[in-house]
């Protein structure tokens, strides 16, 4: 009886053994489905990044304002740059896509920022700069806005360091009562050159000035060039 009874536990012993096993094998077999699940999506996601028109990177709610056409980054393909704004509320920030050609001729979203331009109106309404251009050329991404009145005229120029697009220059012109001014900066440099030219006068003399300022390195993701020149205005008339 003993014998029978031991021989019994042995055999419940080897079954739960199994069954365990088995489970365990099981769960490791879900885990594994689970993360390759997790890796196939997460490379469908990334590929739906690479697409063909560059329409393709627009959504609905979008429109495309402005667009421009250059090899950017240098590998003799041509890009593209983009100016989206809603359809639905002008006055809301608009976007600034850059977009890089594959060499099977399809697209991908490289750069995307909400900052680099400045509001298209003001508060009342007021179209703040007119015209207003983008343009790709030997590399350079320039940005250019004009106005006769008190916003004057802003361009900025972008350039790919290392993967990364740089602010490389600003410049602003501005005429005022009895007097225009302009100002040129040169981030990496650390260098400003203000000039003003004085209307009151029949000759009309002009001045110059150069600012040594700390160097400094703007994504273009987070560069806000409106921004950026009034501080360094601010600086500059502060010394």
């Amino acid at each position: 009886m003993k014998n029978f009874i031991s021989v019994l536990l042995f055999s419940l012993f080897i079954v739960y053994s199994c069954n365990k096993d088995k489970q365990t094998a099981e769960s490791k077999k879900s885990n594994t489905s689970t993360a390759i699940k997790k890796e196939f999506t997460r490379t469908k996601t990334q590929q739906k990044a690479s697409e063909t028109a560059p329409s393709d990177f627009v959504s609905n709610e979008y429109e495309i304002q402005y667009d421009a056409e250059g090899d950017l980054n240098q590998d003799g393909l041509a890009d593209m740059a983009l100016v989206l704004r809603k359809k639905t509320d002008t006055l809301a920030q608009r976007k600034m896509l850059v977009l890089l050609r594959n060499p099977d001729k399809t697209y991908r979203l490289d750069k995307i920022s909400e900052t680099v331009l400045p509001d298209e109106y003001n508060e009342y309404g007021y179209k703040m700069h007119d015209p207003e251009d983008i343009s790709i050329e030997k590399g350079v991404l320039n940005i250019k806005l004009y106005n006769i009145g008190p916003y004057g005229n802003q361009f900025s120029t972008f350039r790919y360091m290392k993967g990364n697009l740089i602010l490389t220059y600003i410049e602003t012109y501005n005429m005022g009562a009895g007097s225009h001014s302009a100002l040129y900066y040169e981030p990496l440099k650390g260098k400003v050159v203000e000039e003003t030219i004085n209307t009151m006068k029949e000759d009309m003399p002009a001045s110059t000035e150069t600012f040594k300022v700390k160097k400094e390195s703007f994504l273009f993701e987070k560069a806000s060039p409106d921004d950026i020149i009034r501080k360094v205005y601010d600086s500059t008339t502060n010394e």
